[in-house]
This record gives structure tokens, C-alpha cells and sequence, in this order.
């Protein structure tokens, strides 16, 4: 039995959104024990050149519902990144969950085969096939920004482990 595009992707997407609003949950927890506004974790980053968490959870959650909207033959939904607290992030998660469990697994029926042009903001568009676009685009791109979301917040000293990035089965 193979595995569909709607498989490979939409659950992925949900449990890994549902533990990273847990993973905030548990930031909020950690800055209300230290007193401290949790929005400062907004700005958090590793390094002066890299982009702030806000971000990585927006970049996490355009990759998810662009995605899934790509390989149902649709324009993806725009959204402002104007996320300015842990409750914002928290909601633009949940919207992000419900988007893409919004889009009927049919509608990623054979989307494998489906060409994806990817606009960039320099050069020529990235260009694939639904899988390769999948495969080698989305997933380590949701990966990359929902692990560096995680260890920032590792870095500032909340209390997450491996089984809170992986979840439960």
C-alpha cells in the first residue's frame, strides 16, 4: 500500500502543530513561575542575523497551509504575521490545524504528479512535482523552523524535552 500526499502531510502538520502550541503552554507556564511577560520569548534568537521565534512559528505555519493548499490546485491563504503575544501565536497555530484539516484528503488525491511553482522573492521560481515538493521542501522546512522554535525556548531555560518536540504516539 503506498502512502498518499494527504497521509504525508496533514497529520504530520497537526501533530506537530498541536505539540508546539504545548510547547507555548509550557512558555507561558515558565515565564508566570519567573514573572516575566511571556511575549518576550516573541523576540528570542540564537544569533543577530537569524530570524526571531515569532517568525519561525509564522514560517512553520505558511509552509503548512501554503502546502496544502498547493497540492489541492489552490492559491494558498495569505495571512498578516502581526503575532505580537503567546496567545497570537497560539491562535495563528490553531488556524493553521484547522486550514489544513479543512481541505478534504481527496482533494490531494494524485497531487504527487501535480507541478508546484514556488514564486521567490529573488531569482526564478522553485519548481517541483507535488512529492519532491513535499519530500524535499515543506518537511525540512517545517522541521528546521519548528526545531529552532524549540530550542529557543530550550535556551531560555523552558523546561522541554525529545518526547515534547516528538509528542505522543
Amino acid at each position: 500500500m503506498s502512502l498518499s500526499m494527504y497521509s504525508a502531510s496533514v497529520p504530520v502538520f497537526v501533530r506537530m502543530f498541536g505539540n508546539a502550541q504545548k510547547w507555548l503552554t509550557r512558555a507561558e507556564e515558565h515565564a508566570a513561575a519567573r514573572k516575566f511577560d511571556p511575549a518576550n520569548y516573541l523576540g528570542l534568537r540564537l544569533a543577530p542575523d537569524m530570524l526571531p521565534f515569532s517568525r519561525q512559528i509564522q514560517i512553520a505555519s505558511d509552509g503548512a497551509k501554503g502546502c496544502v493548499a498547493r497540492l489541492a490546485g489552490d492559491e494558498p491563504p495569505k495571512w498578516e504575521d502581526n503575532e505580537t503575544t503567546m496567545a497570537d501565536l497560539h491562535a495563528r497555530l490553531q488556524r493553521t490545524v484547522d486550514f489544513v484539516q479543512s481541505v478534504p484528503a481527496e482533494r490531494l488525491a494524485g497531487s504527487e504528479r501535480r507541478e508546484i511553482v514556488l514564486p521567490m522573492r529573488q531569482g526564478d521560481p522553485l519548481r517541483f512535482d507535488g512529492e519532491g515538493y513535499l519530500k524535499h521542501f515543506v518537511l525540512p522546512n517545517l522541521f528546521f523552523h519548528l526545531t529552532t522554535a524549540y530550542a529557543l525556548l530550550r535556551h531560555a531555560g523552558v523546561e522541554l524535552g525529545k518526547r515534547d518536540y516528538l509528542g505522543n504516539p
